[in-house]
């Protein structure tokens, strides 16, 4: 039971920012305005996609890349480079593409799909040397059977790691900043085939570019990351009001240093949005002598996805959600769950059969001194949208001190929010206007947005929010020149700079 009480009863939860839906507008036609020029439906090629299933893209060459054999995986991917430099191809490298704007796609471009590989572990170092395209679920099985944990990871499973440092991303442990500043050192291939080691010490212009910099810099084949043991924790459920919540968040962190992860969540329905808040911790319990291996909540999660979707368009399924994870989930079960099995979740697929629907993720970022104000923006602009507020999380994120396009200059909270959205031109306008009116407000307390999500944004509202990035445009055009690595950040922003 401890494995998946806690997680399956939160309905939703975590696992439904990874929702994806139908098709839109037909496979050739490139959802919202992406700016990814789109390849005639004769032309060769497989048609990728991501996560929004908005951005159907015609590659090229795709090439899936699963050697567990590391100077095997080094020399295909040098080879591919040189191919793709020669044919006058843009070079894409991900692993599962759960971005939704085209981050992960280029129209005639070679997809390198990078998937498992290999894990060497120094518990002496509390390091371990992983594969770039190997997928949390299996760093997580690995380092439970010799009870570790990553430092930092994303709240799914599926992502690929070197993608995870690619977008700079965060997750529940704390306090810590997001998952770049747990990792020590990268092993990346450059767009002219040379290999390079980069760390804060070695090439670290390299490094801060790379993390968060969406696969721009070079292909990553290894990292270097930070582990610590596995453990039992138990959660603390406190209600907070909505406008307290990041304040609240702060001080419970820099009270009680035991805690290892933390989250938050806020009501969502209409007739009371935002006014209820609930911040849960985790701590480790007395009893560390038994500790289970890392588990999923299973069915459980299947029952939670279908109270998830009926909150489309109902406030009293909303209110009922809220219910359940604010009252009934923490009286029914003590919650202890391991480090691991908090993490190890997937991306749970909460498509309801709706071809007309699809599901799309916002997150911003704010000091935690200025999320009431975060609060009051949002009671403003998002209820006046066409666009369904399903969920929102919050987490926190320490100042990152390293990443070129950091998005946490300071300590901030995260909101993390999945709307579902109407697949019509309606929809997705009223999309772009919601957005850029939630980028503007939010930037002018001083806060920022995440970038692996719809190109909804402006250019100027990117500049504003990344003050670096007329530094990440140039350090991009002086160490690949030939324009190798391409990507819809790159065709949308950061080539227009």
């Amino acid at each position: 039971m401890a494995g998946f009480t806690r997680r399956a009863l939160l309905v939703g939860g975590g696992a439904a920012a990874g929702a994806m839906a139908t098709h839109f507008l037909g496979r050739e036609t490139i959802g919202g305005g992406t700016g990814l020029p789109v390849t005639p439906a004769d032309a060769p090629g497989d048609i990728l996609n991501d996560a929004s299933q908005l951005s159907p893209t015609r590659v090229s060459k795709h090439l899936v890349l699963a050697d567990d054999r590391k100077d095997a995986l080094i020399e295909t991917v040098r080879s591919e480079l040189a191919e793709a430099k020669t044919a006058g191809r843009p070079v894409v490298p991900s692993a599962a593409r759960h971005s939704m704007g085209g981050q992960s796609l280029h129209s005639g471009g070679t997809a390198l799909t990078l998937d498992r590989g290999w894990l060497d572990v120094d518990q002496a170092a509390g390091t371990c040397r992983v594969s770039a395209g190997m997928r949390w679920s299996e760093v997580i099985t690995r380092l439970d059977a010799i009870g570790f944990s990553p430092k930092v990871m994303q709240s799914n499973h599926d992502f690929g790691v070197a993608s995870t440092f690619s977008v700079n991303a965060h997750g529940w442990p704390v306090p810590w900043s997001a998952f770049g500043s747990t990792v020590r050192s990268i092993t990346m291939l450059l767009p002219d085939g040379g290999m390079v080691i980069c760390s804060r010490q070695e090439n670290p212009e390299l490094f801060n570019l790379a993390m968060g910099g969406y696969g721009l810099f070079g292909v990553i084949v290894e990292l270097e990351i930070e582990i610590v043991p596995n453990r039992n924790l138990a959660p603390t459920f406190d209600h907070v009001a909505g406008e307290e919540l990041g304040l609240r968040f702060m001080q419970a962190l820099s009270a009680d240093k035991t805690i290892e992860m933390a989250y938050g969540r806020l009501d969502v329905a209409i007739d009371g949005f935002f006014e209820r808040g609930l911040l849960i911790t985790y701590r480790p319990t007395e009893d560390q002598t038994d500790i289970p291996a890392a588990s999923g909540s299973g069915i459980i999660s299947h029952i939670a996805a279908g109270v998830f979707r009926r909150q489309v368009g109902s406030d009293r399924v909303k209110n009922f959600r809220w219910m359940l994870e604010s009252a009934i989930s923490p009286a029914l079960t003590s919650g202890v769950a391991t480090r691991n099995s908090l993490m190890n979740e997937p991306v749970v697929t909460l498509d309801d059969g709706d071809p007309g629907r699809t599901d799309i993720l916002h997150e911003y970022f704010v000091a935690p001194e200025r999320f009431a104000d975060f609060v009051r923006i949002c009671r403003e602009v998002i209820p006046s949208s066409y666009q369904e507020l399903l969920n929102i999380t919050l987490r926190f994120v320490d100042t990152d001190r390293d990443s070129v396009l950091a998005y946490a200059t300071v300590p901030r909270i995260c909101a993390v929010m999945l709307f579902s959205q109407e697949m019509s031109v309606r929809g997705e306008e009223d999309m772009a206007r919601m957005t850029r009116a939630l980028v503007d407000r939010v930037t002018e307390i001083g806060g920022s947005y995440y970038l692996p999500y719809r190109p909804h944004p402006t250019l100027d509202q990117l500049r504003r929010a990344y003050p670096r990035a007329d530094e990440f445009a140039a350090a991009k055009r002086r160490l690949d020149p030939g324009l190798l690595l391409q990507n819809g950040l790159w065709t949308n922003y950061i080539s227009r700079i």
